[in-house]
């Protein structure tokens, strides 16, 4: 089922997961005594044990845990709390839950100790999967599970002084350039029961073993023929390849730096494949689902037409065996285009799905066609007639059909995934799909949608208290809206939001999309960033295909400062999602949050491409043009709009360029307008905006008025603040309007406290804002000293602005501001406004640890 957020103004990788030996049920009944974790697994084994006598094997385990146990990784993850041992005989498994880089960091580190201990020979292996707490035979805890099992088939393909890795774990390890140059593809090695393991051999200088594991010499001598391999599905090879050609460049032109990060892309490729294959090469077992073409009488059926391809979608992205595009790639295409070879090549697929949907009462026609698009060729077509009450087969049909026709491997899991039915409540699932219908459109970044989608998701499970898939999507609505406060982002908001992602984790807890909304609780209403990259981690491993895991990530790591990683997470996201504008707008706010300015116009530019004469696009381009100083060309992008209160960023926009070019007398009236009838659903913002009018007001000379219009604008803020005590953007304007009403005392305790509730050492996004907040109000209101330093720490930092389209300050704002005329004459401001406009802000990532 489908779990596509809605599109979040300050919103903020996923690898594929590779199929589990075991596999787990996905029913809340099923299986409740073992829950379900994801452990980055180091195997350690002693060569020759078996050779020693009883007392030299106590010595040597004895001596062996010692070494162990005084590695950095070791002490560190077990002071956390965050690392299991499990005995294994001969060796012993490391168990960590945080990163994926430690078991790794740990493996060199005892490789590096073992260099004083000659006669104790290791071979290490490190995987990343699914792992279940159980009771032994003694009654103490123990782990079992496919993580351990493929981490026990990795290492036993290596010899003494082997670091060997899962395919899993070097495509993630491929995220970072420090990584690459050590990660070296053995290809496949077949283990027990026939199966085979994509490899790779990690070592550095004289650490681990760089020749080729005799396993793997013997099966190249006998060319044994190829059957079926568990690790990772062929097409995210191609992708490591791309990134291992990108990290050679890169080291060539910069002299190798070693632990400076960088957005390389991740995958594994087939020993011997050039890079050029394998970068123009498409997937054989790749598919896009187009939009299905409403054919009902009644075309406010749209909706299910949308929904119902949606479903479909879902349940193919769930198998981990294709490259399935998301559907905020496709929306935007026809339902029959012509140019379906163009179209795929797009969107990097070798297949397209076409259908039509025909709803009258409780009746329905499907009708699907799976093309090959290099010839345009069809493959396969059904037409399915079925009650509505048993509309969930055709979506499991036309799935299983489709991983038929691609020769897709299907788990167990994946089989009972795909077939499940999410409610027998078809008013509920109808419901379900309108409120669905809101969050999949392009323009949901208003929150009208957002209401919308909330009101039917709360009438869904009102219908059908155990729909697990639609408390899921209701929690997500919440949390998106809480944090890109298109909801009011009150604490009942906050609570709504974790009551319905645990209320789907109770009735489902291995439904990924109830995994992805409880981490996105955790993200946006608590800022617990550790928690929600454990559940986002996760939901990947049950939502293989869904760029919204990577899109996710990738705001945590820009929150957490680690603007590289970030990065590294939004093109992964994107490989995934080729055409989705609300990822290239969150990645084009990044570059912006940078000062990247020439990256962030390359994203919108795609967003153009996609979405002409999208306003709120135009309006960032024009928002970087007034960063730059180039108020022409910003006025050029902002004349043909006309935007309303609810595209807010791209209004604050306008006023804000009136503002710079010392003309406010025109958009005066707009905003008067405006504000004459305030929309009640806009909240606070009808407050926020008119603080703008009242600002134009006082530079367009007329004090009086301005002041009226502030006391108006505190009023209604105020009325707000109760039950928004963490809306920062509430705190931040009702500051600057009691600055323009010349409260000195409640402006800087407004100020002081924004700053206090959201440091920029806890979020290295939002938290800049406060600052810029603080600098405007000392500069107006007679503290220089505090502006000058305030602003010297913003140009020197990256992270959002306070106002309009949240752009960070620069020296072109500085100079064009007039809130910062009183510092006009003051010759450290002269410094700063005569300052080059920063081409980036360099991305330190914060080195801050990080703890998953």
């Amino acid at each position: 089922m489908a779990l596509v957020p809605l599109l979040a103004a300050a919103g903020e990788r996923t690898n594929r997961v590779r199929k589990s030996v075991n596999a787990q049920d996905t029913s809340a009944e099923s299986r409740p005594d073992l829950p379900l974790e994801i452990a980055h697994v180091l195997l350690i084994d002693v060569v020759g044990y078996s050779k020693l006598l009883a007392d030299e094997e106590i010595e040597l385990l004895q001596e062996l845990n010692q070494i162990v146990r005084s590695t950095a990784c070791f002490r560190s993850a077990e002071a956390s709390g965050k690392l299991n041992r499990v005995p294994m005989g001969d060796g012993m498994a490391l168990l960590f839950f945080r990163s994926l880089e430690e078991p790794t960091r740990c493996a060199l580190e005892i490789s590096k100790a073992l260099q004083e201990h000659p006669l104790i020979q290791l071979r290490m292996g490190v995987h990343s999967g699914p792992v279940n707490r159980i009771t032994d035979v003694n009654d103490k805890t123990n782990f079992a599970g496919s993580g351990i099992n493929v981490a026990q088939r990795v290492l036993d393909c290596g010899d003494a002084g082997h670091i060997l890795l899962s395919g899993h774990v070097a495509g993630d390890l491929a995220q970072y350039r420090h990584w690459l140059p050590f990660l070296h593809d053995l290809g496949e090695c077949e283990v027990k029961h026939g199966l085979r393991l994509h490899l790779f051999n990690l070592y550095k200088d004289d650490l681990g073993n760089p020749q080729v594991p005799e396993k793997l010499k013997r099966r190249r001598r006998k060319k044994a023929s190829e059957v079926r391999r568990i690790s990772v599905p062929r097409w995210p090879k191609f992708g490591l390849t791309a990134a291992l050609i990108f990290s050679i460049g890169a080291v060539a032109i910069s002299f190798f730096i070693f632990f400076h990060r960088a957005p390389p892309t991740t995958g594994a490729h087939a020993p011997g494949t050039t890079a050029t294959s394998a970068l123009a090469a498409i997937p054989e077992k790749s598919i896009a689902v187009l939009p299905f073409e409403n054919r009902s009488e009644e075309k406010a059926n749209a909706y299910f037409a949308d929904g119902l391809q949606d479903e479909i979608l879902t349940r193919l992205s769930k198998i981990a065996d294709l490259k399935v595009i998301s559907r905020t790639s496709t929306q935007h295409y026809e339902s029959a285009p012509g140019n379906l070879p163009e179209i795929a090549k797009q969107l990097g697929v070798a297949h397209i799905l076409q259908g039509s949907v025909q709803k009258s009462g409780e009746a329905v026609r499907v009708n699907v066609q799976l093309i090959k698009a290099a010839n345009d060729s069809h493959l396969w077509a059904d037409t399915f007639d079925r009650k509505l009450t048993d509309i969930f087969s055709v979506e499991s049909d036309v799935a299983k059909a489709i991983a038929d026709q691609l020769r897709a491997h299907l788990t167990g899991q994946e089989e009972q995934v795909i077939a499940a039915k999410p409610t027998g409540n078809t008013e509920a699932y109808d419901a379900y799909l309108r409120g669905l219908a809101y969050t999949l459109k392009t323009a949901t970044n208003t929150p009208a949608y957002y209401l919308a989608a909330q009101k039917y998701l709360r009438e869904a499970v009102r219908l059908d208290p155990k729909f697990a898939l639609a408390w899921a999507l209701l929690s997500l609505v919440d949390a998106r809206g809480y944090i890109s406060v298109n909801l009011q982002p009150t604490v009942a908001l906050c609570e709504e939001t974790r009551q319905a992602a645990e209320t789907a984790l109770t009735l489902q807890p291995n439904l990924g999309e109830a995994l992805h909304a409880k981490a996105f609780y955790h993200y946006a209403c608590l800022k617990d960033y550790d928690t929600a990259v454990r559940y986002f981690e996760q939901a990947r491993q049950f939502l293989p295909n869904n760029s919204r895991i990577p899109q996710s990530l990738a705001y945590v790591a820009r929150r957490r400062g680690q603007w590289d990683r970030s990065e590294a997470y939004f093109n992964e996201a994107e490989r995934l999602d080729p055409r989705n504008v609300s990822l290239l707008g969150q990645h084009a706010l990044s570059y912006t949050m940078l000062r990247r300015f020439p990256g962030a116009l390359r994203k919108l530019d795609q967003v153009l491409d996609i979405i002409p004469d999208d306003a709120d696009t135009l309006s960032t381009k024009a928002a970087i043009a007034q960063a730059e100083g180039d108020l022409p060309r910003a006025s050029a992008l902002l004349a043909p709009l006309r935007p309303a209160a609810g595209l807010a960023q791209a209004l604050e926009t306008q006023v804000y360029q009136a503002i710079l070019e010392r003309r406010p007398a025109e958009i005066v009236p707009r905003l008067k307008e405006i504000l004459a009838k305030p929309d009640s659903a806009l909240g606070y913002f009808n407050g926020e905006l008119r603080f703008y009018l009242g600002w134009a007001q006082e530079v367009a000379g007329d004090h009086a008025a301005a002041q009226e219009t502030w006391r108006q604008a505190r009023s209604e803020l105020e009325s707000f603040l109760e039950e928004q005590t963490e809306n920062r953007r509430l705190v931040e304007h009702l500051a600057l309007t009691n600055m323009g009403l010349g409260d000195k005392v409640a402006t800087l305790t407004l100020a002081e406290r924004a700053m206090a509730a959201n440091p920029i050492e806890r979020d290295a996004v939002s938290g800049a804002a406060p600052i810029e907040v603080l600098a405007r109000v000392a500069a107006r209101m007679g503290e220089p000293d505090r502006a000058i330093a305030s602003l010297q720490k913003l140009l020197s930092v990256p992270g959002e602005g306070a106002l309009a389209e949240n752009m960070p300050l620069t020296p072109a704002l500085l100079r064009l501001d007039p809130m910062f005329d009183p510092l006009r004459n003051d010759p450290r401001f002269q410094k700063l406004v005569a300052s080059p406009v920063p081409k980036e802000t360099a991305p330190t990532d914060a080195r801050r640890d990080e703890k998953k």
